[in-house]
């Protein structure tokens, strides 16, 4: 098939041409929450709902949308804090001149230190000291009552003396890390009074914390400190209690509106200004760029006044909050019943030699049949990075090959655009220096500023790009392997179409408990048996084709017993991923695999069509004819390809 063509439709409607997404208002999104309501409707808290430009017909809101369960991915803590979005760009970069001069004096007796400012909530200062820790493992941090100050740490500097410097800052972060059984080894020493220098700096400073040992593996002998288990707890003071039932209500939740912003570019924008990570953000789902859209978010650590607080600096950045709350849980990916769109498509016109006049029909034709007979499931363009020149399924292709640097050039190929951005992504492709792509990449763009934190620091070969991964979050790290497989389930789709026709057959999959016609599909994906359907079954007819599922690769999931499975095994071998376990080790990355529905059918839909000389009285320019629809999807589905059934044409 085409890479971004997706042209195997279900319906046989002649369609029509029109433009989308022409400005931000003609593409509203709202998320549908689990209980079935809009997140900026009355019944969360308040009202503030927005159509698009052109009104459609109201919507009866008379039933819930059927759950389809996506990707199964978490937000991970990140392993690697970025200072620039943490204690903003001016202080970051007061404290990377601080550091630079201690270093120019080291060996000096002067005892200095830099303020980076007060930080009343402790949450905030607890990430404040992991953070300049985790960057700069040579600084002690100090509080003073809420003033938050670093020094020279006296124990790095010993410990350097001991070992080397590179060797004290692995140390170090391996023990602020606390993982409990976790274990770090020195390289080898073969001086016996050198290695008992470091035991005793070792056992003297954190003997509590933890145990050392000397082996000798082919002659050479090395120390290893093993981070004791955590002992039996004592019994918590009400001070205790107190504190952790602080930390676990400190959670508000949002309805978060923004427009031509990424998601995640959001999130970095409302991190850098709360004084939080990125991953202090739990959200439902991604939502479109070039449009507005409606999410419910959860951010910890702030308080619905904080949150409050910082209104008029969000909206400068094109984001509005409203509907803010106390919660006591964050949000999980996934979490919703499915989408609620408000879209206007323009400039409409009928295919080939059709009059105008005909637009009526057509489009009531187009709109009838999807309603009735669903449009193919695929996933749309925002999966894959729509417009981008390397697509996010072909970095996830390197990183299940495990071709580490060929994945981080990937990751860091340019657009087109002269932008910052693209600069500072040019500049590390030419020269490798990730230090100075790092000076020149935006603060917002939190993942690509991480990754070249990693690199700078550990190096751009086979081990620094695996260090560099790892220092995104894991939902980012596994976002991009999602994206190659739901390229490949795109194909399957089409292909299973293309040689099966519309009908279930022999060797197709379908949920268990759909034999006597059941289409309740509102179980977890993961949770029923998959059924493969009998000769006997397709020549009965017990099936529909809205009851076939297809699997997208994965290590714990089932192929069709047919023609499409004898494909997916083709189609990944001529990726080199014949024998692939979909794991990728280094990374922690595991994908089990799911099923995914091969139709999808849109619910409440309502139209109206605004003909040129009704548009022509609201405007003085020249006006064509207009199309107003409002529908809802499950989740996971794709407006985009709603649309492209509806008009038949592809859609981005």
């Amino acid at each position: 098939m085409e890479r971004d063509g997706l042209s195997c439709f279900i319906s046989d409607h002649e369609g029509f041409h029109g433009t989308i997404k022409n400005s931000p208002q003609d593409f509203v999104v709202t998320e549908i929450d689990i209980n079935g309501q809009l997140v900026n409707g009355p019944n969360v808290q308040e009202e503030h709902t927005e159509r698009a430009s052109q009104p459609s017909q109201a919507i009866k809101r008379d039933g819930k949308l059927k759950r389809s369960k996506p990707d199964d991915t978490d937000i991970f803590n990140q392993d690697c804090f970025d200072l620039n979005i943490i204690l903003g760009p001016a202080v970051n970069k007061e404290l990377e001149h601080f550091t630079n001069k201690m270093r120019v004096k080291a060996g000096e007796e002067e005892k200095v230190e830099l303020s980076l400012g007060t930080y009343p909530d402790k949450h905030l200062r607890a990430v404040v000291h992991r953070a300049v820790r985790y960057n700069f493992p040579f600084l002690q941090t100090v509080t003073n009552q809420s003033e938050i100050r670093v020094r020279e740490d006296p124990d790095f500097k010993e410990l350097a003396s001991l070992a080397s410097e590179g060797e004290a800052e692995e140390f170090f972060r391996f023990i602020d890390a606390k993982v409990p059984g976790s274990a770090f080894t020195f390289l080898p020493d073969d001086s016996k009074e050198h290695r008992t220098s470091v035991h005793h700096f070792v056992s003297r400073r954190f003997g509590k914390l933890v145990e050392t040992k000397s082996f000798t593996d082919q002659q050479k002998t090395s120390i290893t400190v093993r981070l004791r288990e955590r002992s039996n707890p004592k019994k918590r003071t009400i001070a205790d209690c107190q504190e952790e039932e602080e930390e676990v209500t400190l959670y508000t939740a949002f309805t978060l509106r923004k427009e031509n912003l990424e998601t995640l570019e959001a999130i970095s924008y409302m991190a850098a200004v709360l004084g939080v990570l990125p991953s202090d953000f739990t959200y439902a789902g991604i939502k479109d760029k070039r449009a507005i859209t409606y999410q419910a978010m959860v951010v910890k650590k702030i308080s619905p006044e904080g949150l409050l607080n910082k209104v008029s600096e969000f909206e400068r950045r094109g984001m509005q909050i409203s509907h803010v709350r106390s919660v006591s849980e964050p949000l999980k990916l996934g979490r919703l019943q499915g989408n609620h769109f408000d879209l206007v498509i323009r400039d409409l016109k009928p295919h080939g030699k059709r009059a105008l006049a005909e637009l009526h029909q057509l489009v009531k034709d187009a709109v009838e049949n999807v309603k009735n007979r669903s449009f193919v499931n695929y996933y749309g363009p925002q999966r894959f990075g729509s417009g981008s020149c390397v697509q996010a399924d072909q970095v996830g292709l390197a990183l299940l090959k495990e071709e580490m640097e060929a994945s981080v050039k990937l990751f860091f190929t340019p657009e087109d655009g002269d932008d910052l951005q693209n600069k500072a992504k040019r500049h590390f492709l030419l020269t490798g220096n990730a230090k100075e792509s790092l000076a020149l990449m935006p603060a917002y763009k939190a993942r690509e500023r991480l990754m070249l934190r990693a690199l700078h620091r550990y190096g751009s070969g086979q081990e620094g790009c695996i260090r560099g991964w790892l220092s995104l979050p894991h939902s980012m790290r596994v976002f991009y392997l999602h994206s190659y497989c739901s390229r490949v389930w795109n194909e399957a789709a089409k292909y299973r179409l293309q040689k099966l026709g519309f009908k279930p057959v022999q060797g197709d999959l379908v949920w268990a408990g759909c034999e006597k016609g059941l289409k309740d599909t509102t179980e977890d994906v993961n949770t029923p048996q998959v059924h493969v359907v009998t000769s006997e079954e397709e020549k009965d007819k017990v099936f529909s084709l809205d009851q076939v599922i297809l699997p997208m690769p994965g290590n714990s999931i089932k192929y069709p017993e047919n023609l499409l499975g004898q494909w997916y095994q083709d189609r990944l071998a001529q990726d080199g991923l014949g024998l692939c376990r979909f794991r990728v080790t280094p990374l922690k990355l595991n994908v089990p695999g799911c099923y995914r529905p091969l139709l999808a059918k849109p619910q409440n839909i309502t139209y109206s069509l605004w003909t040129a000389e009704e548009l022509q009285g609201q405007s003085d320019e020249t006006c064509a004819p207009s199309l107003s629809l409002s529908f809802d999807l499950d989740a996971s589905c794709y407006a985009t390809v709603c649309l492209g059934e509806i008009m038949k044409c592809n859609l981005s």
